[in-house]
């Protein structure tokens, strides 16, 4: 079950002992920081949850599903969130 965007700032207000409106304004901040500084940086370290970071994709040669003519999809570039090991190993266990 997904979670809905003001659950999720309600479930961090209650853990970070804050109001609805100052955790949603601490992720607004938060955003503009990232989107701000992803300009002039490229790579964004976000502590245990990983870094957002930019990434140059190349143009290249892609097909339409629907009627299988080769299209030409143009070069861009993309945000790419990276996890962190702990984030990672989290929800990949090794069994023994």
């Amino acid at each position: 079950m997904s979670m809905t965007q003001a659950q999720f700032f309600t479930a961090v207000a209650e853990k970070a002992g804050i109001s609805k409106a100052q955790a949603k304004a601490v992720f607004t901040a938060v955003e503009e920081v990232v989107m701000k500084s992803l300009k002039s940086a490229g790579k964004i370290p976000l502590g245990g949850l990983g870094a957002v970071k930019l990434q140059a994709r190349k143009a290249r040669m892609g097909r339409n599903p629907a009627t299988g003519e080769a299209i030409k999809i143009a070069a861009k570039t993309v945000v790419k969130i990276a996890p962190a090991k702990g984030l990672k190993d989290a929800f990949n266990k090794k069994s023994k």
